[in-house]
């Protein structure tokens, strides 16, 4: 079964021409979508909303410029032009207009638009001045919440500017029923519904959304399939123009029936991948456990001779090459917390069966290799790791990890299904999780948005304003009054009681201002292919942000955990107990920001004398899990704006996955 590679197996020149021709372009920015989306929602002002979003994404498949490049045997682009980041008006304008001369003077993820894209942009944004959801979702907000907002403690401009998605779809359906089968699953339920109740109403235009998207998808695919045709007809070169009929014919048969072949299914699946990102501004979008769902095309191929395993290998490197030349474009204030442009595309492979089996195949182990082999960002590559996992398959594992780039990275089963079923998973399910965006898991095809992702909570600001009777001296403003200043306390125990008050406060103000962006985005900006690739959303007739979804569980991100465990540690440490530094020189030294010679000296103390988080020290791990808990206690009082309209759970948890937010 296995497929041992003893070393890196260099890359096909037709992969290694496609992988230097992305890495080597400039990125630049598409006003195509922008372009349909502001034609059909002038026109159809009237419609509701839904449906105009399923318009102007029916627009945009029928008519954005489609190409097909030299050597591509997976086909689909995002834009105009390899690495152009569409423009998204319909979530916001103004920071695309103020930015539209410093984005090539970015120290990093620059853009390079030209002056007519300039033009158009600032031409189009007219038309969305005070309609985008980050302009309505600062509306929402309530006046200290906002305020609370635009300090910084807290942060949710990401959703706000850029949606959802943080998911991964039902791809093993797709595959099972074909696009055909889901016009046909629609009609039957939309055939059900009785118009004279308000409820079925609202389903029926829900449902009209989704045939509409589904039909535009499926012209969408079939305009590949109509390009290659017509480039095979005038193809000089013999085993080229046989490709060309290969993805033409792959691509009409995909865009009604389900794939009958590996190579089918991989098509499919990566324009799933593709639509839903061209429908929505969200990133995260991952494909759960590609190599289950892909197995048993692979095996059928493999057992009639119409496939090799080199064959496979240049299909899934053609894939992720196509996955890097997705961009999207955020705000600097944006792009800097998550630096690099990281769509987080991510792809499980491993783990176990619904019965607790390895669930490692042969496509297991051609996934991990064509990822170590095309050394990419994209797509991010996740193990499923459990104790029976064979020490073959780790150490070809740990042979890609030796090259250097990041991958893949490890999900431990043992802890993570047990957890899932505490939280009422089914056990099924929980066995099917897969990774979502960098290291989130969710079950794919049944969870809604945003495992995690949510707002940004500083904790170490927070904590700077427990020390200052709840100041905070970066707005000089005071949003929760505090229990003192660290000048006051007389025991550590002080200290961790203003912290436990300053962070129920800005728990509430967090799920507050979640709550706010989830009604916004809810309202103004519904992911119609998304949500019917989501199980329960057809049968209920719901998008997922009305709670379509099976599960819904939600995290924010939590950022400064080490330092705040590292604070607390050397406040303890050197103040109360060894008596190193005052109350107030360690006041006077953040006040200053440790300016002059006594600055120094009680830096210097705070660096070398105090324990440090990550060195599996208890002194400094014990006390973050106390401040810690605190923080996910209080998030067990609330509940996601899902909640009571279907889905399993609606409720916070913790996240810490920080990504780059240190650096800024």
């Amino acid at each position: 079964m296995a497929v041992v590679y003893k070393k890196q197996l260099s890359l096909s020149p037709r992969v290694n021409y496609l992988r230097e021709k992305v890495l080597s372009t400039q990125p630049s920015i598409c006003t195509e979508r922008a372009r349909y989306y502001t034609k059909i929602y002038r026109q159809n002002e009237e419609k509701p909303l839904i449906i105009r979003r399923a318009l102007a994404l029916e627009e945009t498949l029928k008519n954005m410029t489609i190409f097909i490049d030299d050597g591509e045997l997976i086909v689909g682009n995002h834009s105009s032009k390899i690495n152009a980041a569409p423009f998204f008006p319909e979530y916001a304008v103004k920071w695309v207009v103020d930015e539209l001369d410093s984005f090539e003077k970015r120290s990093g993820d620059a853009f390079y638009p030209t002056e007519e894209v300039k033009q158009e942009i600032r031409e189009l944004s007219t038309y969305w001045e005070g309609k985008t959801t980050v302009e309505k979702g600062y509306a929402l907000m309530p006046e200290k919440y906002r305020e609370i907002h635009e300090s910084g403690i807290i942060r949710a401009e990401g959703n706000l500017t850029s949606g959802d998605a943080h998911i991964a779809v039902n791809d093993e359906k797709i595959l099972k029923v074909g696009l055909n089968g889901y016009i046909e699953e629609v009609k039957e339920y939309r055939n059900r519904l009785n118009l004279a109740f308000y409820d079925d109403l609202k389903k029926d235009q829900f449902y009209k959304a989704v045939e509409i998207a589904l039909r535009a998808f499926q012209i969408f695919i079939q305009r590949y399939a109509d390009l290659a045709h017509k480039m095979s007809l005038t193809e000089k070169d013999q085993q080229r123009k046989k490709e060309l009929e290969i993805i033409s014919e792959n691509c009409k048969h995909i865009s009604e029936y389900p794939p009958e072949t590996f190579y089918q299914a991989l098509q499919l699946v990566y324009f799933v991948q593709l639509v839903l990102q061209i429908e929505s501004n969200g990133h995260s979008l991952s494909f759960g456990r590609m190599d289950q769902y892909l197995y048993p095309f692979y095996r059928k191929d493999k057992e009639a001779n119409l496939i090799t395993d080199e064959l496979v290998m240049e299909l899934l490197e053609c894939t992720w090459i196509k996955l890097l030349a997705i961009r999207k474009i955020r705000p600097w204030s944006h792009t800097r917390f998550s630096a690099g442009g990281p769509l987080y595309q991510n792809v499980t492979i491993g783990g176990q069966t619904a019965d607790g089996k390895d669930a490692v195949n042969e496509l297991s182990y051609l996934i991990l290799r064509s990822v170590g082999n095309t050394r990419l960002t994209q797509p991010n590559l996740s193990v499923r790791f459990h104790r029976n996992i064979s020490d073959e398959f780790l150490m070809e594992c740990i042979k890609v990890i030796e090259l250097g780039f990041g991958m893949p990275a490890f999900n431990n089963d043992e802890i993570v299904i047990p957890e899932l079923i505490k939280l009422g998973v089914e056990k099924s399910d929980a066995y099917n999780y897969s990774a979502i965006g960098c290291i989130e898991i969710a079950v794919p095809g049944k969870w809604g948005y945003r495992c995690t992702g949510m707002s940004f909570i500083n904790m170490a600001r927070v904590l700077l304003a427990a020390l200052n009777n709840g100041y905070d001296n970066m707005t000089g403003k005071t949003f929760h009054l505090g229990k003192g200043t660290l000048k006051d306390f007389t025991s550590f125990d002080q200290v961790m009681e203003a912290w436990k008050d300053q962070i129920r406060f800005y728990a509430k103000a967090a799920v507050a201002i979640d709550t706010a962006v989830d009604t916004v985005l809810e309202e103004n900006v519904p992911d119609i292919l998304c949500s019917a690739f989501v199980d329960d959303c057809l049968e209920r007739g719901k998008t997922i942000k009305e709670g379509g979804s099976k599960y819904d569980f939600v995290s924010g991100l939590q950022v400064g955990i080490a330092n705040l465990g590292n604070s607390l540690a050397a406040i303890k440490k050197l103040v109360f107990e060894d008596k190193l530094i005052t109350t107030e020189e360690l006041m006077d030294a953040l006040e200053n920001d440790f300016e002059g010679p006594e600055g120094e000296r009680i830096r210097q103390l705070l660096i070398n004398r105090a324990p440090k988080f990550g060195n599996d020290d208890d002194y400094v791990d014990l006390l973050l899990v106390e401040a810690y808990n605190v923080f996910i206690e209080e998030l067990e009082k609330y509940r996601t704006t899902r909640y009571g309209r279907g889905p399993i759970g609606c409720k916070y948890y913790a996240g810490t996955s920080s990504i780059s937010a240190n650096v800024p």
